[in-house]
């Protein structure tokens, strides 16, 4: 039991840069003490005791800010950062490794007795700050889940999961959450070096309309050349000048 105890621990340390020291984290993280109650006020759910089970979780609301709903399954190594403001339903389970920021809810969006209503997060899962992940789908090991999303439906392994409702950044992350935890850990859940696709997909158009223009001024010389009229390509070229300032400003 200690051995978990100091496991999840130097996890927290080994995430948070803020933490200094054991005893500081044991003594001054709600998180950590969320889990814990969780972890007792769940064990009383199992028993079918569900009256001292809600007891405890609503006194672990009162003292940490965070509301955990005894049925919920919560994996080894689990950080809730900062803490305040998440909320865990009934049938959530949280995978080994997982990071949970505050204002998070893990929610239902059924109101059937006995259905899986709430996600299910594989290892290593970063949720950042106010996000929404809403329904009983599962979101792969790795995953990455943007601040103040709202995820409706199941996100694969390593991706990043980002906006209103949110879409896929980046599927192609390693999908081992054991071995590459600390390496690919990214605080609030921040991938660099990503590109937003609706940008990505403005630019390919912006480049072939660019290519277009350039198409039609070679074929306009053309014609006048044939014809001996002069035309004036001077339209085109700024045109092409003026889509160019948009790439440009799409790549800031």
């Amino acid at each position: 039991m200690f051995n978990s105890i100091f496991d999840q621990v130097d996890s927290i340390i080994v995430r948070d840069p803020a933490a200094r020291n054991r005893l500081e984290v044991i003594t001054c993280y709600p998180g950590l003490h969320a889990v814990w109650l969780h972890r007792v006020s769940h064990f009383f759910w199992n028993l079918g005791l569900k009256w001292i089970a809600r007891f405890l979780s609503m006194f672990s609301r009162l003292i940490t800010g965070i509301e955990i709903h005894p049925g919920a399954r919560i994996g080894r190594r689990v950080f809730l950062d900062h803490g305040l403001g998440i909320v865990i339903g009934e049938t959530t389970e949280i995978g080994d490794d997982c990071t949970i920021y505050q204002g998070v809810t893990l929610g239902g969006t059924s109101l059937y007795k006995g259905a899986k209503r709430h996600p299910t997060l594989g290892k290593g899962v970063v949720v950042s700050a106010g996000a929404k992940v809403l329904g009983g789908f599962t979101v792969g090991d790795g995953a990455r889940i943007g601040s103040n999303a709202v995820v409706l439906k199941e996100i694969p392994a390593g991706a990043t999961a980002v906006g209103i409702p949110a879409r896929i950044l980046h599927p192609d992350l390693p999908q081992s959450a054991d071995s590459k935890t600390k390496e690919y850990f990214s605080a609030y859940g921040v991938t660099p070096n990503v590109d937003d696709p609706v940008s990505m997909a403005l630019k390919g158009l912006i480049d072939a309309t660019i290519e277009q223009e350039a198409k039609i001024a070679q074929l306009e010389k053309a014609l006048a050349k044939i014809s001996n009229t002069p035309t004036d390509v001077g339209s085109n070229t700024d045109t092409k000048r003026d889509l160019g300032a948009i790439k440009e400003w799409l790549k800031e």
